[in-house]
């Protein structure tokens, strides 16, 4: 019986094989499921879901309406028990691999070619990106800073002004590009300068405050 950590490793070197150039990022939070793998290919977000032998289709149903909000395409690989009828339980745009154990290794089969989620939603894919990585793409098109706006006001702008396929684009560099200890720091100064305005902001309030007081 093949188990989810049987899986993995083997699965990262199939996908490498497979799609050339690839980044594999694991255990992604997206609406109210956790993604197994996101695969980052050249413009395009693949959401991977992992049922080996020992897993059970009781979460599917809600890890499928959220992998489709916000992945450009889905596979779900299983196992070989689950392999002839899974198809029932993933809609028919999901690609379909499956796994078997063989003597000293494991193979995969494509019983299905993953195609365009056709339900994909653009605002909640780029969600992925960091606040910097924003910032970037902003910068790169001369489109405004809004440093005092929130990440979701500025997803917004990006996604409204720019072409949908230079935002796919911008996705898939910017996680291709990630440096997870940098990017980490740099989120870190940012909140730190935020943090730092907003105390200028309330101590200038405070002062006027107390300047209205003495008048009184």
């Amino acid at each position: 019986m093949l188990l989810d950590k049987d899986i993995r490793e083997p699965l990262f070197e199939f996908l490498e094989e497979r799609y050339g150039k690839v980044r594999i990022l694991e255990e992604k939070t997206v609406g109210n499921s956790r993604a197994d793998v996101v695969m980052v290919i050249p413009e395009k977000i693949v959401g991977i879901e992992i049922k080996s032998d020992a897993d059970t289709y009781t979460r599917l149903e809600r890890q499928v309406a959220d992998y489709d909000l916000y992945f450009d395409a889905n596979i779900v690989v299983v196992g070989s028990s689950h392999a002839s009828h899974v198809a029932e339980h993933v809609p028919e745009h999901w690609g379909i691999v499956s796994v078997e154990q063989e003597e000293d290794h494991v193979d995969f089969y494509i019983v299905r070619e993953m195609s365009d989620n056709p339900y994909a939603q653009l605002l909640r894919t780029i969600r992925v990106l960091w606040r910097p990585e924003l910032a970037h793409i902003q910068e790169k098109y001369g489109l405004p800073m809004y440093k005092q706006k929130s990440k979701d006001f500025v997803r917004t702008i990006i996604v409204d002004r720019l072409p949908v396929e230079v935002v796919h684009k911008e996705i898939s560099d910017a996680l291709f590009e990630r440096d997870y200890t940098a990017m980490l720091a740099e989120i870190q100064e940012f909140r730190k300068a935020q943090a730092a305005k907003r105390g200028k902001t309330v101590r200038k309030k405070r002062k006027k405050y107390r300047r209205k007081k003495r008048d009184a």
